[in-house]
């Protein structure tokens, strides 16, 4: 039974956005990546999904907290705090001893040492005994189901809450690799900025995400697009209640430079990659993984404007953790694993 079992293995995609941690092959958490803690003493007070309902609303003495920005630690105590509290919430509270853990965490490929470093102490706080380190991009190649083993080339472009990972894979190591701080989170902010300078309307991140997931496009022509989304707030000037429609041509406009810098990166990535691999990557497409994945018309613009196929992972937001699941099994057997 794995009650007596003193050790146990969880993986970990610790995201900007969202935190998935993965035991005995099945998802056990999947919860945005923020913390309530109270302001005089840091006491934990929520942890994903209750937290995220407190997002804006809190009074005086509590605050939310995001510990991750651009996909890499940007406050220690509150990323501890999550990853204690998610890792509570994976094994349950009730029980008679915590466990040593085993971990693998997924992390940005252009994470510096300090970085790396910030992961590795966070999960060692949070319980961690052994803590592998993966990079996303391979994490997401796993999760996909390529052989990242096969001395051939494959393109992943990983595009998170708070960095876009565009990498070359082969043979177990990433040939090239591209970071960039572009990504989800920036498409949400444009939005927001958007918003207030076009409408004259006051939206807070939770409504302007809502915008992106409902009419966020990539083109201004879809074959099937969304209806318009009525957005709901104060007006800037008056304080009084607005009722906006924004369709998904308007958002494909104010999104433009974001996703151009994302296209340049992909481009730049392309530039660097070996001639050999290169006709491997034109052969097999590129893979688009991550929740930026997920923004309609992503695909064929990139596809139009490179040349490439693209396509989309069978579940996008899940392949990062599917991958340090894998990797968690196959440890011995993944000599590109960090320590």
């Amino acid at each position: 039974m794995s009650f007596f079992k003193l050790t146990q293995d969880i993986a970990i995609d610790l995201g900007t956005a969202n935190t998935v941690i993965i035991h005995n092959g099945k998802i056990v958490v999947n919860a945005p990546s923020i913390v309530a803690l109270e302001s005089r003493d840091g006491k934990l007070i929520a942890v994903g999904h209750k937290a995220q309902l407190m997002e804006g609303k809190t009074p005086e003495g509590i605050r939310t907290v995001r510990p991750l920005r651009d996909g890499v630690i940007a406050d220690f105590y509150a990323a501890e705090q999550m990853i204690r509290g998610m890792i509570k919430m994976a094994f349950g509270s009730g029980r008679l001893f915590s466990p040593q853990l085993r971990m693998v965490v997924g992390i940005p490929s252009g994470s510096t040492e300090v970085e790396i470093r910030a992961v590795r102490d966070s999960s060692e706080h949070a319980g961690g005994k052994d803590v592998y380190m993966l990079y996303e991009p391979m994490a997401a190649a796993i999760g996909i189901g390529i052989d990242v083993l096969a001395p051939e080339g494959n393109m992943v472009v990983d595009i998170g809450g708070g960095s876009s990972e565009i990498a070359v894979i082969s043979l177990g190591g990433l040939v090239t690799n591209n970071s960039i701080r572009v990504a989800g989170n920036d498409l949400t902010l444009d939005i927001m900025e958007y918003m207030s300078r076009q409408h004259n309307i006051r939206v807070g991140l939770p409504t302007a995400e809502q915008i992106k997931i409902n009419v966020g496009s990539a083109l201004t022509m879809l074959d099937n697009p969304p209806e318009d989304f009525i957005v709901r707030g104060p007006n800037k000037m008056t304080a009084l209640p607005m009722e906006v429609p924004v369709s998904y041509q308007e958002v494909a406009h104010c999104i433009e430079k974001s996703i151009s810098k994302i296209e340049a990166a992909v481009l730049k990535g392309l530039e660097e990659t070996p001639p050999e691999l290169y006709s491997d990557i034109v052969n097999n497409g590129i893979w688009l993984t991550g929740g930026g994945a997920l923004l309609r018309g992503l695909d064929k613009r990139l596809k139009d404007k490179i040349g490439i196929p693209f396509h989309v992972a069978e579940d996008p937001l899940l392949s990062v953790a599917k991958g340090t699941g894998i990797a968690l099994k196959n440890i011995e057997n993944y000599p590109f694993l960090l320590r």
